[in-house]
């Protein structure tokens, strides 16, 4: 079958041929229907070879898929051969306090016990079948369009995660900044829009993506590297700021941008990972009073249900340029180029 691996350190990803995989107890082979790029991959194939922790190479790349079940392994109950189904994709123990949560993207013996995600680390979902190691980590789409679903895996999930826990200061007359309205960004404005009061504020280098947050429901589009944003924004909050900023870039340009943009007991949420290694300082006059600085990471099994039941319910869309396995270098060289509108995706033909 085909793949698409990154086999050789400091080189572009590759189509190759290998075996088809077969689940063993307790394991689901999944007919992939579409996969998504994202930067967390770019950001991975950065790594020099001595600070790479990612498991051994060659490593098939994917960590957002969907597809089908085409096969289950021994003792798997819950779901079925035909299901069309979505990736959850921070695997973890599934028995520690986290995981008992729903929590498996904090779990606590995923280091400990070598549990890597699909895609980063495990072999991935940019390829025509790929191996999901539980029936738990499976989430029902429906009759979702796969291309537009696979993003929902962590596009859509890893925004959710960040909106829902600021909701608190999300009222009506509050103000939203998003700083990046790519890939994520886009996704997580109309998710600010469907869950809360607050006027959407969208900040980006591009104009196209400035359109695009526009299209995606944000109430203002400003220049992130326009020298007066800050005071635009300013004066567009009547000089408070804002109740909650959302980087979706993770860049330390973007980050500078934003931080300057919180408001007193306002929320900063670091959403975007950029090229890693971007701080931002926290402190007696670095940030506003009561004003918390959260990173996270992806999301829970229970969020992704609900980003999916957003889309089934139309209130969520993701824009997609879609690509077949064989274009997927080309993707990724436009990803890490910064030329993609929305979210790039591969759509297997099998």
């Amino acid at each position: 079958m085909k793949a698409v691996q990154y086999r050789e350190f400091g080189h572009d990803p590759e189509v190759v041929e290998i075996d088809r995989p077969t689940p063993g107890p307790g394991q689901v082979l999944l007919k992939v229907t579409a996969a998504g790029l994202c930067h967390s991959d770019v950001f991975l194939m950065s790594i020099p070879r001595d600070q790479y922790v990612f498991g051994t190479l060659p490593l098939t790349l994917g960590h957002e898929g969907v597809g089908v079940v085409a096969e289950l392994g021994a003792g798997v109950t819950g779901v079925d051969v035909g299901d069309a189904v979505a990736v959850y994709g921070p695997w973890g123990c599934g028995t520690c306090h986290e995981c008992a949560r729903g929590r498996e993207n904090y779990c606590e013996r995923a280091g400990e016990l070598a549990i890597l995600p699909p895609g980063l680390g495990a072999p991935g979902a940019m390829a025509e079948y790929m191996v999901v190691d539980a029936a738990r980590h499976l989430v029902p789409i429906g009759d979702l369009d796969p291309a537009e679903a696979a993003p929902l895996t962590d596009a859509g999930l890893t925004p959710y995660h960040a909106i829902k826990s600021a909701l608190a200061v999300l009222g009506a007359g509050s103000t939203a900044v998003v700083v990046g309205a790519g890939g994520l960004g886009h996704v997580g404005i109309q998710m600010i829009k469907a869950l809360s009061g607050a006027r959407i504020i969208a900040l980006d280098v591009d104009d196209t993506k400035l359109k695009l947050a526009l299209d995606s429901g944000a109430d203002e589009a400003l220049r992130s590297d326009d020298p007066g944003v800050v005071a635009k924004v300013r004066e567009l909050t009547h000089g408070r700021g804002a109740e909650a900023v959302f980087d979706f870039a993770g860049f330390q340009s973007s980050l500078d941008v934003s931080k300057q943009l919180v408001g007193v007991g306002g929320e900063f949420h670091i959403v975007g990972l950029g090229m890693g290694g971007a701080t931002v300082p926290v402190g007696f006059f670095a940030t506003p009073y009561e004003s918390p600085v959260v990173t996270s990471y992806w999301g829970s099994r229970e969020e992704l249900i609900e980003v999916v039941e957003l889309a089934r319910r139309h209130q969520v869309r993701v824009h997609v340029e879609r690509f077949t396995i064989d274009q997927a270098p080309e993707a990724y060289r436009r990803l890490h180029e910064g030329t993609l509108t929305g979210r790039a995706v591969v759509v297997m033909d099998h």
